[in-house]
């Protein structure tokens, strides 16, 4: 990224060089290159590229040595809390992009943001610019949402709304049946480590690749059975 940033400078100047915009004789604008940052891992990059020369060069050449430092903006990095104490469009669409791909939390992100564009002095132009990005946002998420009929987060707030809320329902009901699967599982596997000792790796197999009615069967018939043989390959 540090070269990159370096490259982009570099290119600018260049342009601005060459399309006549200045010379070398009135000078060169100054530049603050910003890296917007929103990815899930946390961000490793050095932050000046005289950080990525290596071995430290001796005294006398340090001054020679490129430096080009960038401003990094890691949105993973704010909490829900510094989020919410800055009523911003940006603070935002910072908080959707952070509810990564739990519904629920986009939910409520969703309505953060559109509280905030309400509020918001330019309200139409705002709406407009973040419908467009939230569209292509949930676009990316694959929300089963109908994108073709929203066209303004504050006069279709309650479409989309409605849409969040069943994509919410949905993602509790397949948490609480992984969770009873689990449930299932795991109490299957202690009652055949008590009736049958340590479980070998085909009956562990199984157990992972079990169905939920195979899993409720086994669970019935594991008081009758008189070996892992009867009771899983029965």
């Amino acid at each position: 990224m540090p070269i990159r940033l370096m490259h982009y400078v570099a290119c600018f100047y260049d342009h601005l060089l060459k399309g006549n915009e200045t010379t070398p004789g009135r000078g060169l604008p100054p530049i603050l290159p910003i890296v917007l940052y929103n990815g899930s891992a946390p961000w490793t990059a050095e932050q000046d590229i005289y950080a990525m020369v290596h071995p430290e060069p001796p005294g006398f050449l340090r001054v020679y040595q490129p430096h080009l430092r960038y401003y990094l903006i890691d949105e993973g990095r704010y909490t829900d809390d510094q989020l919410g104490s800055r009523e911003t469009p940006l603070s935002g669409v910072f908080s959707v992009e952070n509810a990564g791909q739990s519904w629920e939390a986009l939910q409520q992100a969703v309505d953060r943001v559109v509280a905030i564009i309400q509020a918001a002095p330019h309200k139409e132009r705002t709406d407009r610019i973040i419908t467009r990005w939230m569209k292509r946002h949930l676009q990316r998420l694959g929300a089963e949402v109908n994108l073709d009929q929203l066209n303004s987060l504050v006069e279709d707030k309650d479409m989309l709304a409605e849409n969040l809320e069943n994509l919410v329902k949905k993602e509790r009901m397949e948490g609480r049946q992984e969770g009873r699967q689990e449930g299932v599982e795991s109490t299957l596997r202690k009652l055949v480590i008590l009736k049958f000792g340590d479980i070998p790796g085909w009956a562990e197999s199984c157990l992972e690749q079990a169905s939920d009615t195979q899993l409720d069967i086994w669970v019935a018939n594991i008081l009758t059975a008189d070996s892992l043989d009867e009771l899983f390959k029965g």
